[in-house]
């Protein structure tokens, strides 16, 4: 491993990118603790407690908690997500959009453009969303009830309103420069990185509880063990993938020959990644967040209980969600037809299956089958934090590195992040990270 890693900082080109990535993310970490004008720190701080658990909760973690802070990076890079997903979803039901993606380089262009344009338009309302939020918030303060906006007038709006937009608008540029000039990735490792940032307080808190004696030692190799044995399952989650051999027929064009050799269609496990437990836990935290604001009611009370991170029923109709959104995502991110049109017209077919509609319908078939125990496995890796943080009595923030959203970033950021050191070492003929020994297929010089 040591070995691997002079090899990296021995390439020129590859040294530059990572110390370029690691400055680009330095920064995202500084701005995620700027605050913004006209916020009384202290009284945020005892508010913000309240919604833990809620839709705004889940916003904190992807804003690497730079929103129960109210500072620049408050939005996160959220506004940039949620329009590339507006646009991915259009582009399978709108002819538009499903022109530009046939267009190659220009067409993506023209997409990154109106994604651009998205994040603002969202940026935008979602920061006047939380500047009328941060005014209706109240904390009590030293036996005093204390507003967290002192000046609630029109000028901390429109003040607010640039700064949180500006931040989410230095965050995409950001992004896209660790993509550009760093080691590629950009949003997901701004993402990845604000997790993480998280797991120092959880070490310290760790610490703290086996010096006083709450906690033995004994116990937090215990759950160093399950944390490896999720790591290893998510993992194989993540890599796992189902081959669909295919064979490509010769073709003489003039005196070459094309065509000929036997390929596969990976088709992955967990085709949909991250979305469906973020799609799933945005709607279990619908009900908690409206009970939030009507707590004094004995129904909404009920409701809060229900809802609950250690009730049975939320894990139920938590992993339901899951499994439900997994096939839903997967049957956007990959059409059967259309891949079964590109191999026809490459004269590409499936051993034993006829080209056309009966290859689209194997595909389908097989890729249903697939995503079935993906989706079941997804759903436990989400409920597992929740299920370990009752048996083992721990807080939810360490309970969040032992699956669910936080997890299944980290791993998959983490995979791909390496795939792309990885390139750069065999380019220079260098060992990776993921191989052992000899590259295979590479000629010894």
């Amino acid at each position: 491993m040591i070995e691997k890693i002079k090899n990296m900082f021995n390439i020129p080109e590859l040294r530059k990118r990572i110390l370029f990535t690691f400055g680009i993310l330095i920064i995202v970490r500084i701005g995620a603790h700027v605050p913004i004008p006209g916020i009384n720190g202290e009284a945020l701080g005892a508010a913000i407690q309240n919604f833990q658990n809620t839709l705004f909760g889940l916003y904190d973690l992807f804003a690497g908690g730079a929103f129960q802070k109210a500072t620049l990076f408050a939005l996160g890079i959220m506004p940039y997500i949620s329009a590339s997903i507006i646009i991915q979803l259009m582009g399978s039901v709108v002819p538009y959009f499903q022109r530009l993606q046939k267009e190659g380089e220009e067409g993506r262009k023209k997409i990154t453009q109106i994604t651009r344009y998205g994040t603002v338009l969202i940026g935008t309302m979602q920061a006047y969303g939380v500047t009328v939020f941060l005014k209706s918030m109240t904390a009590n303060v030293g036996g005093v009830n204390v507003a967290v906006v002192p000046n609630q007038g029109l000028l901390f709006t429109f003040t607010a309103i640039i700064t949180l937009v500006t931040g989410v608008i230095l965050l995409m540029w950001l992004g896209e420069r660790i993509t550009e000039r760093g080691i590629g990735n950009g949003i997901s490792l701004i993402i990845m990185i604000g997790i993480m940032s998280r797991f120092p307080n959880v070490v310290i808190s760790e610490i703290t509880l086996i010096r006083e004696g709450v906690r033995s030692i004994l116990s937090e190799f215990i759950l160093f063990a399950i944390f490896i044995i999720i790591v290893g399952i998510v993992i194989r989650l993540t890599q796992g993938t189902r081959k669909i051999p295919v064979q490509y027929a010769k073709r003489v064009v003039g005196r070459k020959v094309y065509g000929g050799q036997s390929t596969h269609i990976p088709l992955r496990v967990n085709t949909a990644g991250v979305m469906p437990i973020i799609f799933a836990q945005s709607i279990m935290f619908i009900p908690t967040t409206i009970a939030t604001f009507f707590s004094e009611y004995e129904f909404m009370q009920s409701v809060m209980r229900w809802f609950s991170f250690d009730h049975p029923f939320y894990w139920l109709v938590f992993g339901t969600i899951i499994v439900f959104f997994t096939y839903f995502y997967t049957a956007i991110a990959f059409d059967p037809v259309q891949v079964s049109t590109t191999m026809k017209q490459q004269g590409g077919f499936i051993p034993g299956v006829r080209p056309g509609k009966r290859t689209a319908e194997y595909i389908d078939n097989i890729l249903t089958r697939v995503t079935l125990p993906g989706s079941i496995f997804l759903a436990l890796i989400a409920v597992a934090p929740y299920a370990i943080m009752k048996a083992a009595g721990i807080g939810y923030d360490l309970a969040s590195f032992f699956g669910g959203t936080s997890l299944l970033i980290i791993v998959g950021v983490a995979l791909d992040t390496l795939q792309q050191i990885e390139s750069h070492l065999m380019m220079r003929h260098y060992d990776g990270f993921l191989s052992k020994g000899k590259i295979r297929g590479r000629r010894r010089m």
